[in-house]
């Protein structure tokens, strides 16, 4: 490096001579050195052409330098005479001034006063030497005349160092100058043109002046490249070389102009060359022309000497930049192989299974493609390296080591990488053992379980049987562990604790295996032989006898001397025979049951196995997208590629799909083979990562955006190079639907290891699992058409969690609307889409479905909500019993709804109930201590009749005027204002709804009902309380009011069987079987252990309709506490 910059001095040295001498010559040419004047400076008084170099010479080559007739001589100021005198006289070389200058004074014109001024001007100012003075003396014959006596006269007055010779006419001119040196006014032949004298003489001088501004330029700038220290990285050292060259360029464009000038200037002197061959050109010519060529010469020396330094130069920051890239590369290279390595060290597993080791091998196998990226770009930079060292250059002590490194790290990685790829081939093979002895294993117990007992019972089935046993056994040779010491000791490097562990397993099963194979072989001999034996024969007479189950006393007391011995002896026979025969058929039962255990566990372990592979191919296959796909829109080589519309869209295009990918590789995928052993209990790994798989929520909501996406851009050249480069048979949108199809895979598998699995521990997890699961996807199907609605101005989050959605028919009915509307709207229903959320209903119109695939996805226009804190329902409406009623604001809007089916407008009912039983407890929650301060300040209710229940005791008194207000049986003065019992047979004329009276005895008055009843409110809201029928419990003590009262005691039992008018009800008390009339709100339905009141309404259902009519909402300011409503 020290000999290459003492070359780039040495080179700046010379070209700095060079320079420095262009400079100096240029100052030659222009005179800078005596005369510092130019032709440009003076231009307007060498205009004037009161003297002139023509270019003439005389005799013996002296400059002639022409005063023509200028009447205004004399007016000439000093300063300009004096400039255009030292110009004129620069101009000719310095040889030629030396032998001094010929002046040649026309003034024929003039008068002698005037001659004899200009002579003495001239000699007094001429600033070079003299050879002669020709002055043509006017011609007028008097002017003549006083010329010749003057001059003789005044001849001191003209001392000079030259002789002053007058001249009488032009002829005498030529006697001392040739014609051809003079010019046509002097009778000459010289061709002189005063202004292209002017523009040649100026022309000329700025080119001279430009050769010598470059030269100096180039030496400032050649100065300032050796001066330049070298940087230290790539950025800095690529800057430095495109600012110089930059400059350079300058430089060179410069040179190239001034030589184009110089060009230009020597066609313009040899114009007259070029138009006539035969022109000379006179002295002052030749020698511009020599001039400008020795300039031109000069500037080409100048650019090679820039030339032969520049490359210098340009080799130097060239090799720097060289070696920063190297650097910079090497360090690169250096973090991504030291990534590799450590990646390498943690590459430990030699797999859990055959599927496991495949997998760890494809993944060694991507390991080893995305790592040789870098190995090849360390190979590719030690090649670059080696390059650099045989072009000799500068850092060959720096570069060296760097490559020896890289080699060496490459070299390590190859070995490890077969190392660790030696290891999984070893695990593959033990594996592919193990999982042929499992394979064998299964298979056995498959037979052992296809085998049915029935047909094992003749000698030809029993027969058959112990041939497929023994056929089986046969192929144990191929397919089972032989020897497990052999196995330990061939295995060695890559059995560690887990992996012995299963070895010792799988021997263990197949054991197992043998073992029920030689107890079934035992069993089928015991049946084959048994069908050979003789069959004894057996008498008639002790037959018949214990078969009699009555016999006479003499016959048997006949029968008991004669064949006593005999008897007892066969009965005894056929006892242990048929013991015999018995336990040989326990034990077949046993067996089979044993056998369908097996079945069953081997199934459930298929099931479990097609769960791990299933979910390992698909890790695999979102693993290949994420690389292959989305890390690639990120790839600057990939960029032109990329359509517009399709740039900065991979988060739309592939949703969550690398959180979905992370938490199966990091986290399900490992949870799932814990459970390899146990497949019964998989469900608990579903339930531990329920909230999990909300991802996938995320994900099906995108899908929309992401389908529509790929429609857009389906035929962009990126995906196709990326479906090339990964060799994939499918198109990307196929794998961008995997994540929809695993997670409807799930419940699937989930069914079939429930049916394995219905006896086991496991069985109630896997039962919860499924309905987690299904929850799930009825959660994203609910999310895909939420996020289609249109048209709603506000946050659909705020309206809390949605519950429910689907298509009804709904009609409206409005107290306030007009009456033709009215019932024009009760015989037109309106197709509505609901959504359900906590704490609102919306009704939407469902639009047109158009497009393809996920885009086919219908769109809801928003038409209204309702707030669920004012919203009450019907549950039954008068002849459909998929109708129910919505109503709002105290029936104001009362929309009935009917649901495609039965069980659908049922589950509605239910979901709704919940929201408001959940309003309910949160009113009862937040004014329980203020409803209790308003309850005692409360004043009694106003009544004009007499209460059948006036003789109760003043407790109970206070107690129902408290409790029960408008329903309680006041306002009835005696029995025969009671209804009459309800007659058999009619049913119900109106459905309701019951509510539990408070048991500390709380009540609320109408007026603090926080309830909305749908007959109370279409009646003007001052109407009794409405029951459901059923059974209820008496709250306050009933004496007998009237005939048809009924008496009843707090705590007792009836059932309602019929509802009056104002707030009664017909009962049966089932205590004491009687039946009579009681007010309403004396009854507390049997719902649990409820507390709290709960209001209900009824519906103008028909009559006989044994279903409940829940009519319930809350609003904010509810100040009572209800019960949860119970279906």
């Amino acid at each position: 490096m020290r000999f290459w910059l003492r070359n780039e001095e040495m080179a700046l040295e010379e070209m700095v001579q060079r320079l420095n001498a262009v400079s100096k010559r240029a100052d030659e040419i222009m005179h800078q050195d005596i005369v510092p004047l130019c032709a440009a400076d003076i231009k307007d008084q060498l205009k004037k052409r009161f003297a002139y170099l023509s270019g003439g010479r005389g005799q013996d080559g002296c400059p002639v330098i022409t005063f023509p007739d200028y009447p205004t001589f004399s007016d000439i100021p000093d300063k300009e005479f004096q400039n255009v005198m030292t110009y004129l006289t620069s101009i000719p070389s310095s040889q030629d001034t030396g032998i001094g200058f010929i002046l040649v004074i026309d003034r024929r014109q003039d008068k002698w006063t005037s001659v004899k001024a200009s002579v003495l001007r001239i000699a007094a100012s001429f600033p070079a030497n003299l050879q002669l003075v020709l002055v043509l003396r006017p011609t007028g014959f008097f002017q003549r005349t006083l010329s010749d006596i003057a001059f003789k006269f005044n001849r001191d007055d003209f001392k000079m160092k030259v002789p002053i010779i007058m001249l009488s006419s032009v002829p005498e001119l030529h006697g001392y100058i040739d014609k051809s040196q003079l010019t046509e006014d002097l009778g000459g032949t010289l061709d002189y043109c005063h202004s292209r004298w002017l523009c040649h003489r100026t022309a000329i001088e700025s080119f001279a002046l430009m050769v010598k501004q470059t030269a100096q330029m180039l030496q400032s700038f050649g100065t300032e490249l050796a001066e330049t220290e070298l940087p230290n990285d790539v950025q800095s050292t690529s800057l430095v070389l495109s600012a110089h060259t930059e400059k350079k360029d300058k430089m060179k464009e410069d040179m190239k102009l001034a030589l184009q000038e110089g060009h230009t200037i020597l066609e313009s002197i040899r114009e007259p060359l070029a138009k006539n061959p035969e022109y000379s050109l006179n002295q002052d010519q030749l020698d511009n022309q020599t001039t400008v060529q020795r300039l031109l010469a000069q500037l080409n020396e100048t650019e090679a000497a820039f030339d032969e330094f520049w490359a210098k130069h340009q080799q130097k920051l060239e090799q720097c930049l060289q070696l920063r890239h190297f650097e910079q590369n090497f360090r690169e290279v250096k973090v991504a192989l030291d990534l590799v390595s450590q990646k390498m060290t943690t590459l430990a597993d030699v797999g859990n299974s055959l599927a496991h080791v495949e997998h760890l091998l494809k993944d060694l196998a991507n390991f080893e493609e995305k790592s040789n990226v870098s190995v090849e770009k360390a190979r590719a930079l030690c090649l670059e390296g080696s390059q650099l060292i045989e072009n000799k250059h500068y850092a060959v002590d720096s570069i060296h080591p760097k490559c020896n490194e890289l080699q060496h790290l490459c070299d390590h990685f190859a070995a490890e990488i077969g190392k660790r790829r030696n290891l999984l081939s070893k695990s593959l093979e033990l594996h592919g053992l193990l999982e042929t002895s499992m394979k064998w294993c299964d298979e056995g117990i498959y037979l052992l379980a296809s085998q049915p007992v029935d047909k094992c019972q003749s000698q030809d089935g029993a027969e058959a049987a112990l041939q497929e046993i023994e056929k089986f056994l046969e192929t144990g040779a191929e397919n089972k562990i032989q020897e497990l010491n052999k196995i330990y000791k061939e295995y060695e490097s890559i059995l560690n604790q887990d992996l012995t562990e299963h070895v010792q397993k799988v021997f263990q099963k197949q054991e197992s295996m043998e073992e029920m194979f030689h107890r079934r072989q035992v069993s089928l001999k015991k049946l084959a032989a048994k069908q050979t034996r003789p069959v004894q024969p057996v008498a008639p007479r002790p037959e018949a006898f214990t078969k009699s189950p009555c016999p006479s006393p003499g016959i048997r007391r006949g029968s008991e001397n004669s064949s006593s011995s005999e008897g007892n002896a066969l009965r005894r026979g056929n006892y242990r025979r048929a013991k015999s025969e018995m336990s040989e058929n326990q034990q077949v039962r046993s067996g089979s049951t044993g056998d369908e255990e097996e079945s069953l566990a081997i199934l459930r372990r298929h099931v479990m196995n097609e769960l791990l592979d299933t979910e390992r191919v698909y890790v695999e296959e979102l693993l290949c997208v994420l690389e292959g796909y989305a890390a690639e829109m990120d790839n600057p080589l990939m960029m032109h590629l990329i359509s517009t519309s399709l740039q900065n869209k991979k988060d739309v295009l592939f949703g969550n799909m690398e959180e979905i990918y992370h938490f199966h590789n990091r986290i399900f995928l490992r949870e799932l083979e814990n459970y390899i052993d146990c497949p019964e209990l998989v469900g608990r790994c579903f339930l531990e990562r329920m909230e999990e798989f909300q991802i996938y929520e995320k994900y099906c909501q995108n899908k929309p955006r992401s389908e529509s996406l790929w429609r857009q851009c389906s035929d962009c050249p990126f995906f196709q190079e990326c479906q090339k480069k990964l060799d994939h048979k499918l198109s990307l949108d196929s794998y961008l639907l995997k994540p929809v199809q695993r997670i409807t895979k799930y419940q699937l598998l989930l069914k079939e290891m429930l049916k394995y699995s219905k006896n086991c521990e496991g069985a109630e997890d896997l039962q919860e699992a499924l309905s987690s699961i299904l929850g799930i996807l009825k959660a994203v199907n609910d999310s895909m058409h939420l996020i289609a609605i249109t048209g709603y101005d506000g946050n659909l989050n705020d309206l809390g969690k949605l519950l429910m959605q689907g298509s009804f028919s709904v009609w409206t009915d409005h107290k306030k609307g007009h009456s033709k509307v009215k019932d024009l709207a009760r015989f037109k229903p309106m197709q509505r889409h609901l959504f359900l959320h906590e704490k609102a209903v919306l009704f939407c119109k469902k639009r047109e479905e158009n497009g393809e695939g996920y885009e086919k996805a219908p769109s809801y226009s928003y038409k209204q909500s309702l707030n669920m804190t004012a919203v009450g329902i019907t549950e039954n409406v008068k002849g459909d019993n998929k109708k129910f009623e919505i109503w709002y604001n105290a029936r104001e809007e009362v929309y009935i709804v009917q649901a495609p089916t039965p069980e659908i407008k049922a589950a509605w009912v239910n979901e709704i109930r919940k929201v408001l039983t959940s309003q309910l407890q949160a009113c009862r929650e937040a004014s329980q201590h203020r409803a209790l301060e308003q309850s005692q300040s409360l004043p009694l209710p106003a009544s004009s009749n007499t209460s059948p229940s006036r003789g109760n005791t003043k407790a109970v008194k206070k107690l129902e005027e408290r409790k029960t207000d408008p329903l309680s049986l006041e306002g009835y003065g005696s029995s025969a204002s009671l209804p009459k019992p309800p007659e058999k047979g009619k049913g119900w004329s109106k459905t309701s709804h019951s509510l539990d009276a408070s048991e500390d005895n709380d009540g609320w008055s109408s007026a603090e009902e926080p309830v909305n009843s749908s007959d109370a409110e279409e009646d003007g809201g001052a109407g009794p309380r409405k029951l459901v029928p059923g059974k209820y419990t008496v709250v306050v003590d009933q004496e007998k009011g009237g005939l048809e009262a009924l008496p009843a005691k707090s705590g007792d039992v009836v059932e309602v069987m019929n509802e009056g008018d104002e707030g009664l009800w017909y009962v049966r008390n089932l205590t004491t079987s009687k039946e009579g009339w009681v007010p309403a709100s004396s009854l507390s339905t049997l719902i649990g252990k409820s507390r709290s009141a709960q209001c209900l309404s009824s519906s103008e259902s028909g009559a006989g309709s044994a279903l409940l009519s829940s009519s319930s909402s809350c609003s904010e300011s509810c100040s009572a506490t209800f019960s949860d409503l119970k279906g």
